[in-house]
């Protein structure tokens, strides 16, 4: 199965490790990677804060770049939720319409396309600790991905899962909101992290690098030993088999690059 990289601009600047989790992930489990250089944002900041004719711009080359993709996969719920707004947003325009429904058919978060596409929950992880799962706004509410991830989770073996209080409660980072508003979102975060807090989590688990960055920069800045992992990150953990081939591993693994990362093999 052939699949597309979109890394998005958050795993392109301050998570590239995720991005990285990402491909070697999808490659254990059968999947060809491409990365189509010409991506860029899908549009959602410029979007989000009202300049709704630049944001097609972003838009339109987001389409040209994937036109031919099969499956596109994007370890961000919020991105991946902005893709599936593109047909309301191209609506009646001649031009654009049809390749605006196209790409939104074939884009996925990640943990969605393992789930639902490649119908697989266990993929072999191994990582062990007390974690708790924080389930992002646009990922849960506009994308509607709320199950797949946890049961993920489940299968990581070691892994002890627990709720996290008050889970929909946004983290206070909403893109652009954050910097808007910034004592607002201070005490949002600092409100989640007090939750976090309660289930004495060794690690704080995400799909959404926004959220990560907010959440894990306030945790970083409070002093607390919780680590915060994407979870494509979580689901690359696994146990190395003895005598694996040295050569056979590097040639799985797949690095992006500083900058606008060229996907290597």
């Amino acid at each position: 199965m052939k699949v597309s990289l979109f890394v998005t601009c958050l795993i392109d600047l301050f998570y590239t490790e995720a991005g990285k989790a990402t491909v070697e992930l999808l490659e254990r489990l059968g999947c060809e990677i491409d990365f189509p250089e010409a991506q860029t944002c899908c549009g959602q900041p410029a979007y989000n804060s009202g300049y709704v004719q630049e944001a097609k711009e972003a838009m339109k080359q987001m389409m040209r770049a994937f036109a031919d993709a099969d499956y596109v996969v994007t370890p961000s719920g919020s991105c991946a939720a902005m893709v599936k707004e593109y047909p309301h947003l191209f609506r009646g325009d001649p031009e654009w319409e049809d390749e605006a429904k196209r790409l939104a058919a074939k884009t996925y978060e990640l943990t969605q396309f393992l789930v639902d596409v490649l119908n697989v929950e266990d993929v072999g992880a191994s990582l062990p600790g007390r974690a708790t799962y924080h389930t992002s706004c646009h990922m849960t509410r506009l994308l509607g991905v709320k199950e797949a991830p946890l049961r993920l989770l489940e299968h990581v073996e070691g892994l002890e899962l627990v709720p996290l209080p008050n889970a929909h409660q946004c983290c206070g980072f909403g893109g652009t909101f954050s910097v808007k508003m910034g004592p607002i979102s201070e005490q949002m975060v600092d409100e989640k992290i007090a939750h976090i807090d309660e289930v004495d989590a060794d690690y704080v688990i995400g799909a959404d690098c926004g959220c990560l960055l907010n959440i894990g920069g306030r945790i970083e800045r409070l002093g607390k030993p919780i680590r915060v992992m994407h979870i494509a990150e979580v689901l690359n953990q696994h146990s190395e088999k003895e005598g694996n081939d040295n050569a056979d591993e590097n040639r799985k693994r797949a690095v992006l690059e500083t900058g606008r990362g060229k996907l290597a093999k």
